[in-house]
């Protein structure tokens, strides 16, 4: 099978934080299978948008909207207070729902549209260029094969180390990274996070606080020790204490960010996408140009 079936979006209205915050939930939902990548005319080769991402509640993103489906019924999910005929979704966004709703609307529209061009072949690179909710297919007659399950996260990239002890935790997370194709490995005990960070390179250490023998802190400073490490593993502390002497523990451990117990399923996936090479990428372009 390909990489993965991959849906463009255009996204019509929504003001400046969310826009940014619908940037940070398509780098990751773009790791998903059907995959959504935010759709860019002005990189598009071809064609449109396969989906539609609509602010209701902008009255010039409806009727931006209105124009572009006067010829054809164009599949969408709109954003809002009032939509009717389509899905709709209560503000404020929340990713793991939004994801459902694009899933969603892809499967009811069935692929049934055709593609205007469909006798030229799009590269992988570009994804889906077609007019309505086409499928994302490669450029050439034997697209590469993936049918290894660890071959095609290591295509992907993006490692990650889950340290806890508590089962739950671990098949909580397990879950959740499971859609994303993350290849994740696993620890109990702060040893074991360790000798696994010493032996390979992780995008991102979620570690426990409270572990057998060493503690999270201790590890996270140790992980933090290694100059490569310091550079490209994000540690992102798991606890289920949240005073403020305990969040300053961990900035002083060296953490790059702080979540609470119970995890909250959102703000797991804005910690996700926030530690992603190309977001790390492009907050470190955004720092240096700073004066």
């Amino acid at each position: 099978m390909t990489l993965n079936e991959q849906y463009l979006v255009d996204v019509i209205g929504f003001n400046p934080v969310e826009r940014s915050m619908l940037s940070s939930i398509f780098a990751l939902a773009a790791r998903r299978d059907p995959g959504f990548l935010q759709y860019d005319p002005a990189t598009t080769v071809s064609g449109s948008a396969d989906l539609y991402l609509v602010d209701a509640d902008s009255p010039e993103a409806m009727e931006e909207f209105r124009t572009l489906s006067k010829r054809s019924s164009l599949p969408a999910v709109m954003v809002g207070s009032a939509a009717e005929g389509f899905v709709l979704l209560p503000r404020p966004l929340q990713w793991a729902r939004l994801l459902q709703a694009l899933e969603e609307t892809v499967a009811k529209a069935g692929g049934g549209a055709t593609r205007e061009d469909d006798s030229m072949p799009l590269s992988a690179s570009k994804s889906l260029t077609a007019t309505g909710a086409g499928r994302a297919h490669g450029g050439t007659a034997n697209p590469p094969a993936l049918d290894d399950p660890v071959a095609k996260k290591r295509a992907l990239g993006d490692t990650v180390l889950v340290v806890d002890d508590n089962a739950s935790v671990r098949m909580f997370m397990k879950a959740k990274l499971a859609p994303f194709h993350f290849e994740v490995d696993f620890a109990e005990t702060g040893e074991e996070a360790v000798a696994l960070t010493g032996s390979r390179e992780y995008t991102c250490v979620f570690l426990d606080v409270v572990l057998p023998g060493i503690d999270g802190y201790h590890v996270c400073k140790l992980v933090k020790a290694n100059r490569q490490a310091m550079k490209k593993t994000a540690v992102v502390m798991l606890t289920s204490r949240s005073s403020p002497f305990d969040k300053l523990r961990g900035s002083l451990a060296g953490c790059d960010e702080y979540l609470t117990k119970p995890l909250d399923e959102d703000r797991l996936l804005e910690v996700i996408a926030q530690f992603l090479p190309s977001s790390r990428r492009k907050r470190h372009k955004s720092g240096s140009r700073q004066p």
